[in-house]
This record gives structure tokens, sequence and C-alpha cells, in this order.
């Protein structure tokens, strides 16, 4: 009787899990045949697995991958692809301007992965008009003119950096990822705070800056954020490891206390600089560092002060996006002077008129008017921009405020209804075949317009999405391109720049994650490292 119900309660198991199965087996079924052919975005072309699941494109976006295979899908398909059940990319002006100038969709919840400090900031905040918000408590800070009175910090920093390299000169070469984030360390936190760190002073001497090693792990961090499961997350984060743990509290070394970082940087300016405004120690200026603003900031409709765990997340967000973005597109640059002779000397002899003393850096109204300076950073701006992977925005339910469709938007022609996350990626923009001819070659002189019409250079601005494009462009995107015009000219000006046999196109094969706060991704050489000889020159 015993064996009897026993068998009973085995077959009923078993029949049980195959229903089971069959069910589940079945709703995927389902689901694939409607995202295949039911779908509203079923006439969109790509490849039919990326119809059915997200699956492939996250290999890609884990292989670091995602640009060149998105890009590749444009080559074969034409200029809007579906990359996922939900997901649409395209390779167009006028719908770019449609989703993030005109309509200005609001962000996918990808961004939430990007926190800092485990709260939201202007980047991650994804709708419109609160984004607006805390936008303009930062935006005067990097206005041109404001970002310009910031040049004697600027110079004085560049020219330490000079002074060290000069030094260090016959040693070996210098890994450029390290070497320019510190330089960018040490800009933004004095245009930021009013304070100098000495990041470049610490890396000369071989001492570890904590801010530095946690602005140059939070990418890391991010690419294990972003993709694990929250559960796992907790779980991975907590392996004994210091170096390990380290990383993962990359972020709160950023913004708090820890045994190896006491200083609570970030949240110790904070009350630092309030305790000065309370007592009367800062007086009025024209010369503001960006914390001053934001604890002067108020929210509009309320009036109420921006508070601190929301301001301690702002700064943290603009030093990791302002420090690790530009050392990395400054990295490639000087790589591409390594392999092009003829671009070096063409631009060290434009530096060497403007520059005679080449211990002066010219102001930044002169270093704008050089065109081949100018044309050299265009250029490096198209193929190495540090946000070149897709923008992600949601077509909204209703959009009849902005003159859209209650309905669907129209994408190229094609009917994509609400809740699609669409996108178009700088990567791409910069490599239309149509717009820029060899468009994987370095070619400063493709900017000079004694080479390009007037007509195919307005073309060519307007494909250039380096630093985002829309209302949610890159806040910073002054104080980088100011600090790439002062540190090439400054570098061009003073060394011959070689690279080892080991810095090769292999070794600095482009890898992106989408890890970046403010701009949204970063690029980096698939070596995790960029190491290049500076020959002083002859003055």
């Amino acid at each position: 009787m015993v064996s009897t119900i026993s068998f009973s309660v085995a077959w009923f198991s078993h029949n049980l899990f195959l229903a089971s199965a069959s069910v589940v087996f079945m709703a995927v079924l389902a689901r694939a045949i409607y995202n295949l052919f039911l779908s509203p975005l079923s006439a969109i072309p790509g490849p039919w697995y990326a119809a059915i699941s997200d699956f492939w494109i996250t290999t890609h976006v884990l292989r670091l991958q995602q640009c060149k295979v998105i890009h590749e899908l444009f080559e074969i398909y034409g200029p809007v692809v579906r990359i996922g059940p939900n997901k649409v990319v395209f390779r167009d002006l006028s719908t770019m301007r449609h989703v993030y100038s005109v309509h200005k969709f609001d962000k996918s919840p990808y961004y939430k992965g990007l926190l800092t400090n485990d709260n939201d900031h202007a980047m991650t905040t994804l709708e419109h008009a609160p984004h607006s918000i805390r936008r303009k408590g930062y935006a005067p800070h990097y206005t041109p003119s404001n970002v310009a009175q910031f040049q004697p910090e600027m110079h004085e920093v560049t020219l330490e950096l000079v002074k060290t390299m000069e030094t260090m000169s016959g040693s070996g070469p210098l890994n450029c990822l390290a070497v320019f984030r510190h330089l960018m360390v040490d800009v933004v936190v004095s245009s930021s705070y009013g304070y100098r760190l000495g990041a470049v002073s610490k890396w000369a001497v071989d001492v570890e800056d904590p801010l530095s090693t946690a602005i140059n792990d939070f990418p890391k961090r991010g690419i294990i954020r972003c993709t694990l499961p929250n559960w796992l997350w907790n779980l991975v984060s907590r392996i004994p490891n210091n170096r390990w743990r380290q990383m993962c509290d990359s972020d709160k070394i950023m913004a708090e206390a820890n045994i190896n970082f006491p200083c609570q940087f970030v949240s110790g300016r904070v009350y630092e600089m309030r305790a000065q405004m309370n007592a009367g120690k800062i007086g009025d200026s024209d010369k503001v560092p960006m914390l001053q603003r934001l604890l002067r900031y108020r929210y509009p409709g309320n009036e109420q002060l921006m508070p601190d765990h929301d301001i301690i997340s702002e700064c943290m967000g603009h030093m990791i996006a302002g420090s690790d973005t530009t050392s990395t597109s400054l990295s490639y640059f000087f790589w591409e002077l390594s392999r092009r002779a003829d671009i070096m000397k063409k631009l060290q002899a434009e530096l060497d008129e403007a520059m005679p003393d080449a211990g002066v850096i010219p102001d930044l109204s002169v270093l704008q008017d050089l065109p081949y300076l100018n044309a050299f950073l265009k250029e490096g701006l198209r193929l190495y921009s540090a946000a070149p992977s897709p923008l992600e925005r949601i077509v909204p339910t209703s959009t009849s405020k902005n003159g859209a469709s209650d309905e669907i938007f129209d994408l190229m022609g094609y009917g994509v209804p609400p809740g699609t996350i669409v996108s178009t990626q700088a990567w791409s923009m910069h490599r239309d075949a149509s717009v820029f001819s060899s468009p994987d070659t370095f070619l400063p002189d493709r900017w000079l317009p004694n080479v390009n019409s007037a007509e195919t250079l307005a073309r060519m601005s307007y494909h250039m999405i380096p630093f985002g494009t829309g209302s949610r462009v890159c806040g910073g995107q002054s104080l980088a391109q100011a600090m790439m015009k002062i540190a090439v000219a400054a570098v061009v000006r003073n060394f011959d720049i070689v690279a080892p046999p080991g810095t090769n196109e292999r070794s600095m094969d482009i890898r992106d994650s989408f890890v970046s706060t403010l701009t949204l991704s970063v690029i980096f050489p698939a070596a995790m490292e960029c190491k290049l000889i500076f020959n002083p020159r002859q003055k």
C-alpha cells in the first residue's frame, strides 16, 4: 500500500513537472512568435534573434563591444535597426533632433544603475522636468566665460605635470591613463571645490591618491554593478579582499570616510564650505566654485535649499565624469600622435609660433583661434568620443504637448509605440561614410576650411555628438574641451611622443562600457593602459 502511494506521488510530481515545463515552454514560444511577427516593431529590420530576447545584445555589452556590433548592424540593415524585443537604434540626423531636442524623451531605467552614493544626481534623473531643475544648479558653473576664470589653476597643474614628465624622461614609458586622470582630478577638484588636492604631485612621487584610485575604480565597479541583480551584487561586494572591497566601495570612498581615506572628501568639502559661508568667510566674487553654487541653490517652487545628499551625489557624478573620460580621450589623442609624425609636426609648428615660451600656456582665446589644434581635437573627439554608446530614451505614452502623436512615434517611417526604448550612438554618427570620407582614418585636415567646403564642414559638425546631444548633453563639456586644448598644447609643445613596442593597435583596440555617470559611457584600451614615451624637445 505504501509503495503504491509513493508511486502515485512520484507519478503525479513527474507529470506536474512536465505540465509546468510545457506551460513555460508554450509561454516562451508564444512570446517569441509575438515578438517576431505580431509586435508593432516586427516591421523594423534587424537580426531575428535580437527580436526574441535581450540576451544577444547583453552578451555584446558584457564583451564591451556594443558600439561596434550596433555599427555593423547599420551597415547590414540600414539606418534603423531593432536590437531587442523593445529596443530600436537609429542613425539619422533629423530623428536624433526630434528624440533628444524637440520631444526631449525621458531616459530609460538603465541609467539608474549609475547612481552615486546610492542616490540620484542630474544624469540619473530620468524625467526631463526634474532633471532640468537639478541642472540649473550647476549650469552657470560650466559656461565658457566662467570656465575661463579657472585658467590659472588649469595652467598651474598642467605645467606641473609637464615638469614632472621632463624629470621622468628616460625612465621608461608612462601610462597615460594614470597620468592624465591625476591631471583631471586636480582640475575638477580645484574648479568644483576651490581646493588644491595635489593628485599630480602624489603621482610624481609614486604615492597613491585614494580619490584618484576611487575614480579609476568606479567604471569597473559600474560594469559589475550594472550587470548583476541586487542580491548577487550585495553578496559579491562583501568578498573579504581589501583591494576588491576598495573597488566595490569606490563611490563610498569618494563620499564618506573609511580607514584608507578618513578625510571624507566630498562630504568633508560640503560641510567645510558651508561652515565658511555661515561664518561669513567667503565673500562675493565672480570666481565661484561649483560647490558654492550648489550650497546656495534653491529648488524652484518650494525654494528649499538643495539637501546635502543631493549635493554630494551631484559632486561625485561631476568628479567621476570629468576625470576618467577626459583622461581616456587625451590618451588616445597622444597615441595617434605617436604613430602619425606628420600630424605631430604640423601641430608642433603651429604651437611653436603661438607659444614662443614653452613654459607659458596661452589664454584659451588664443588656443581657440589655432586652426590645426582645433581640427586635431575635433578629429580626436570624432573617433575617441568619451560617450560613444546608445543614449537610451523611452517613447512616452503621450507627447501631445510637444506636438507628437498620442499613440505612436514616427521613427523614420516606422510606427513605434509608447514604452519603446529608442537611441542613437555617437560611434555610428561619427563614422557615417556618407558624411565622413574614410571614416575610420584619423584625418584632422578634414576640418580645415581650405580642405572642405563650408557646407561639408557644417554637415560634419551637425553629426558630431561627442558629449551627447539635446537637453541632456554633458553639462561639463566646456571644462573638458578647455582642458583638452590646454593639455594638448602644453604637452605637444614640450615633447615628442613615441609609442613603445607594446603599445599598438591590438593593445589600444577600443572597448566601450556604459558605466560613467555624466557622459553615459566610457571607452578604454583593450590592454587597460596606454603606455607612451615623452621625449623632451629642444626649447
